[in-house]
């Protein structure tokens, strides 16, 4: 190989390097680039996570939702302490999974006196799918499901459409285990993903579903309306824009479109080396 062809190939590795730490820079972004509300759902076949500590959880996603005191009349609605939850979420074989942990430096289990309250988290769903209630437990014409977990070891199935107007449901459908250490709360909910029953959330009828969050910090005083929440998030339970494939075929294209560039870079150049070394031999 000749000098003018070795500088020729440097100088196509070099753009085609440059060519693909721009992809790179460019793409991840747009890869992982996720909606501020947008909470992922890992798909996860024959998976029991209904346990806190499950090893399966460590390779799910979390999201970090922000809370804030909730907009209530009760007396120190506003002084509330937990600022924000982690949030996993999976389905697996008609199972869905919901995983919330968060920071409480104090464990409040017993409210054996006027004075004590437990820790406790809710997890708020649409009960029609097809609409977003009013976050604040949903409105009369548009109830809102909650599966509700506290401390003492109660989990509650809930409806509701307005402040005041919660209900039981008869027969619970969800489950709730809990963990607590290291000042760190971790509570997995289970429920099947198919309703079953009036006025239950279908949790595998849309590809975006609603979901909004509460913690309440007994420790701190915190019940009923002096509470820590979201504001409405959704999960990404479809494979809509931001979901898989659309990563993949994002990947795809950076990468045929960087190997297309490198090959053209190179053949031009040696294409216009070789002219010009034939140019100079004939002259």
């Amino acid at each position: 190989m000749t000098d003018d062809r070795k500088r020729a190939l440097v100088t196509a590795l070099v753009v085609g390097a440059l060519v693909v730490c721009s992809a790179v820079a460019l793409a991840s972004p747009l890869v992982d680039a996720r909606p501020a509300h947008e909470i992922p759902v890992t798909e996860q076949p024959e998976a029991d996570l209904s346990d806190p500590t499950a090893d399966g959880w460590s390779s799910v996603p979390a999201a970090d939702v922000a809370l804030s005191s909730a907009p209530s009349s009760v007396p120190d609605a506003a002084d509330t302490s937990i600022e924000q939850v982690h949030v996993q979420a999976v389905r697996s074989d008609g199972q869905f999974y919901v995983r919330l942990q968060w920071e409480d430096g104090t464990q409040n289990v017993s409210a054996e006196s006027p004075r004590q309250f437990v820790d406790a988290a809710a997890v708020q769903f649409p009960a029609d799918t097809s609409s977003r209630p009013p976050i604040a437990m949903g409105g009369r014409d548009n109830q809102v499901n909650v599966w509700y977990w506290s401390g003492n070891g109660g989990t509650q199935e809930l409806l509701a459409g307005g402040a005041g107007s919660t209900t039981a449901f008869p027969s619970p459908s969800v489950a709730a285990n809990a963990t607590y250490e290291d000042g760190t709360w971790t509570v997995v909910y289970t429920r099947d993903i198919a309703s079953s029953g009036a006025n239950r959330t279908d949790l595998g009828s849309v590809d975006t579903l609603d979901v909004a969050f509460a913690v309440w910090n007994g420790g701190n005083g915190e019940r009923a309306g002096r509470k820590a929440v979201s504001e409405w998030h959704y999960f990404l339970t479809g494979t809509g824009p931001q979901g898989p494939p659309y990563q993949t075929l994002l990947w795809t294209i950076a990468g045929v479109a960087i190997v297309a560039v490198v090959a053209v870079t190179a053949f031009g150049v040696l294409r216009a080396r070789g002219s010009g070394g034939s140019e100079g031999g004939g002259s």
